[in-house]
């Protein structure tokens, strides 16, 4: 028996959770999301909880059934109180600004690199060395994190570039001198 996929959802006051034609719609606070989910997984909401239910221990069911769960109570997370992600800028003139709705970076390249994000996405920059990204689907905002990462990954001789809050860099010694 999968440990998380048996586990209840707890649904929160304030949200609504319904199915129609295989989709699950989550609705609450700060908005709404719409999955289409593996056909053959039993979702069932009564009262304040949702379960979920596989046909068989099959391999294939098996593994869908804690995904299930996982996803759903994802979206149930999401719109009750939203996910954020921080990203961090180090080296020399790399920065970051936020134009109207876009997002502008400086990162060492020829041109800014411009980035506009979904209309469910709010990109915010404090400092001109950090973005928060927040929205309440959790995979845009952490594809979001990650494309703006992959623009500059960070390099372990000196540190620069872009990289998650609180992620740890693995240190290289520069070359000795004679």
């Amino acid at each position: 028996m999968s440990r998380i996929g048996s586990k209840p959802i707890p649904i929160p006051s304030g949200v609504v959770v319904t199915q129609k034609d295989g989709e699950v719609t989550v609705k609450g606070p700060k908005g709404t999301l719409t999955r289409r989910f593996h056909p053959d997984m039993k979702i069932t909401v009564e009262g304040n909880t949702a379960t979920v239910e596989r046909p068989s221990d099959d391999k294939t069911h098996r593994a869908m059934h804690g995904l299930t769960r996982t996803l759903l109570a994802n979206m149930i997370t999401g719109v009750t109180e939203g996910y954020s992600k921080g990203l961090e800028i180090s080296g020399m003139g790399y920065r970051a600004q936020k134009q109207g709705d876009k997002l502008v970076l400086n990162l060492g390249f020829i041109r800014p690199v411009e980035i506009v994000p979904p209309k469910d996405v709010e990109i915010d920059v404090p400092t001109p060395t950090s973005v928060t990204i927040r929205g309440i689907d959790k995979e845009v905002v952490g594809q979001i994190a990650a494309n703006i990462r992959r623009l500059r990954p960070p390099e372990p001789y000196q540190g620069t570039g872009v990289k998650y809050v609180g992620e740890k860099i693995r240190r290289k010694a520069a070359k000795s001198a004679k």
